[in-house]
């Protein structure tokens, strides 16, 4: 199973004739998504603009004028070439201070850039950069609620701990190796640290939590997430779990992977009654005999399992067997019952 921790930058679109704006008279969307362009001089800049997205260019300067767009909520400038130097500008342009959403994503920043002058900022976006430190995080604006830090080279969680209105937070495909300062971000709904080298699970109390992604790190043990008892999505592929354990009070969890890892049986789950999607695939499960009352909870729930390249998969009457055991199922492994 991919989550978003797994994905790369989103291929060129091919560019339209013209830049789109919503309504020529009084125009509040600037799109110049894959233009190409090296500098914005042939692009006029309406002062009633609220979104302004330049994703896919060439650009690695900001150009001045943008920082007298006072009505601007909006700005990606996302894959481009900006360095730190870059986007220093950003930081003295007061006019820009109401400014909720920053995405500069995939370009070719060193550090976290001052963003203390947005004092309403929702949504701040560094990933797929070269940052090797989360310093910088603690000028950005308490009312954020989506962070995104993945695909850098940063070593520990550091300067998060003043995000109490946090919902999302996204150190995907970074260096660390232990979960630290998650306390205070007492509303998170979603943490994604896929590919990291963590190994050992720390929730730091959060019990809200709903979606969780631990995939492609160093867990040996499944323990740490019981009291997260909100939690929905739960994704371990890709460790080294040799025991399903910790599981059993997560009564509202409908997506489980567990896939390649070392398991040999299923266990812990008989009495999550909302479980839909269940995924052991590379496992070294043996037989599916007992999967019934090991999945007692949720069998008539249960609508996609895999388990291929298990040896139970090689099994004879292999499908049928297992959708006599869950009515309701309408995936197994890749095939895909009406």
């Amino acid at each position: 199973m991919e989550d978003q921790n797994q994905t790369s930058s989103e291929p060129n679109q091919e560019p339209t004739d013209d830049p789109m704006v919503d309504d020529e008279s009084s125009p509040t969307i600037l799109d110049i998504t894959s233009f190409q362009l090296h500098d914005l001089s042939s692009i006029e800049f309406p002062p009633s603009l609220i979104e302004l997205d330049f994703t896919a260019n060439r650009l690695s300067a900001l150009d001045p004028r943008i920082a007298h767009l006072s009505n601007l909520k909006k700005l990606s400038l996302r894959q481009n070439l900006f360095d730190d130097a870059g986007v220093d500008p950003i930081s003295c342009w007061d006019a820009l201070s109401g400014l909720e959403e920053l995405v500069l994503r995939d370009n070719k920043l060193m550090k976290v850039p001052d963003v203390s002058i947005f004092k309403r900022l929702l949504v701040f976006d560094v990933s797929f950069n070269e940052i090797s430190s989360s310093n910088g995080l603690s000028k950005v604006s308490n009312t954020l609620k989506e962070l995104y830090v993945s695909k850098n080279e940063v070593t520990k969680m550091e300067e998060i701990d003043h995000f109490h209105e946090l919902l999302i937070l996204e150190f995907g495909s970074n260096r660390l190796r232990v979960m630290e300062n998650l306390q205070n971000l007492t509303n998170l709904q979603e943490l994604w640290l896929g590919r990291n080298r963590i190994r050992t699970v720390n929730l730091c109390g959060l019990k809200c939590i709903k979606k969780i992604s631990l995939q492609s790190n160093r867990l040996t043990a499944m323990t740490g997430f019981e009291a997260c008892v909100a939690l929905e999505e739960l994704y371990l592929s890709h460790n080294g779990i040799a025991k399903m354990e910790g599981l059993s009070t997560l009564v509202n969890l409908r997506v489980l992977d567990v896939s390649s890892n070392k398991l040999t049986e299923i266990a812990d789950i008989g009495n999550l009654t909302q479980l839909e999607d269940l995924w052991l695939n590379d496992n070294q499960i043996a037989s599916v005999e007992g999967i019934d009352e090991a999945v007692a909870g949720s069998r008539e729930k249960l609508t996609t399992i895999y388990l291929e390249r298990n040896p139970c998969a090689n099994a004879p009457n292999y499908y049928t067997n297992l959708r006599q055991i869950f009515p309701n199922v309408e995936q197994i492994d890749s095939e895909i019952f009406a």
